[in-house]
């Protein structure tokens, strides 16, 4: 299997398949580059070069003792565009990833990176504060971490199910996308996951998104019960220089599974200007 290794010793698995201009997707917590499949074979067949990794302790890549922040994942993520000279390129993050791909951008990005789109997103910052005061208070994400620790083989098989919007009357759970959740989850590490939950929820990332001027597209379902979208994509869009803005009504936060034949052709529309 391809791996990259870091300077810090860390093997960060990455498939990458096919020809023409590089798309990168950046997975969300805590799963693996499994979960784009649908817009990987997307793009693929759209004559495109489809790249994914496995943040440090998810799926294949190490289960590292550190490393698990902000400014390593988009390191990471950097180790892997430079090993492969990724140029011209699009990066594509979901939930977590696209606070990766923002970091990624506005530190790694200059000269590399034609375009960017975060999906509901977690920039600028999820957790409540004075600054940020209609954000998700610090006692949602201790419970997190709490149920994580608990039995983080049954949290993961909970999570799901707001994830998708399957708690909504009238939504039909999917089995086969909740054990695909589960499966990826548990491939990774408890610790980086643990930590992780920090990483995604305290980064105040309002100064990455200000730096970044390329042509960023920010999409959010507005039924998104992980990310709420008034505190993430819309206020993402006004600090981005070059930013479109969509709100999908009745959207869930994993909309990239459930909703994939709405998504992709916007995503695609996009990614060809």
């Amino acid at each position: 299997m391809p791996f990259v290794t870091t300077k810090d010793g860390a093997e960060i698995f990455y498939k990458d398949w096919g020809h023409g201009q590089p798309v990168m997707f950046h997975h969300g917590w805590p799963l693996s580059s499994d979960d784009w499949d649908a817009q990987m074979l997307f793009f693929l067949q759209h004559g495109y070069r489809v790249i994914a990794h496995d943040r440090r302790g998810h799926g294949r890549s190490s289960q590292t003792a550190g490393g698990h922040d902000m400014d390593t994942y988009a390191a990471d993520a950097a180790a892997v565009v430079e090993h492969l000279d990724l140029r011209d390129a699009i990066h594509i993050g979901h939930s977590t990833g696209g606070g990766e791909v923002a970091r990624y951008v506005a530190r790694h990005g200059n000269g590399r990176v034609a375009r960017a789109v975060l999906v509901s997103a977690v920039p600028p910052i999820m957790v409540k504060s004075d600054r940020n005061p209609d954000g998700t208070p610090i006692d949602v994400f201790d419970g997190l971490r709490a149920q994580l620790a608990a039995n983080r083989a049954q949290f993961y098989r909970d999570v799901p199910i707001p994830f998708y919007g399957f708690n909504r009357p009238g939504v039909k759970v999917i089995d086969g996308v909740v054990d695909n959740w589960w499966r990826q989850g548990m491939m990774g590490a408890a610790h980086a996951h643990y930590e992780g939950i920090k990483a995604f929820s305290e980064t105040d990332q309002t100064d990455d998104l200000k730096v970044i001027d390329v042509p960023t597209l920010v999409l959010h379902g507005d039924d998104d019960q992980i990310v709420p979208h008034q505190d993430a994509g819309v206020l993402s869009a006004k600090l981005l220089k070059n930013a479109t803005l969509k709100i999908y009504p009745g959207y869930p936060h994993g909309m990239l599974t459930i909703h994939a034949d709405v998504i992709n052709p916007d995503l695609l529309a996009f990614a060809k200007g």
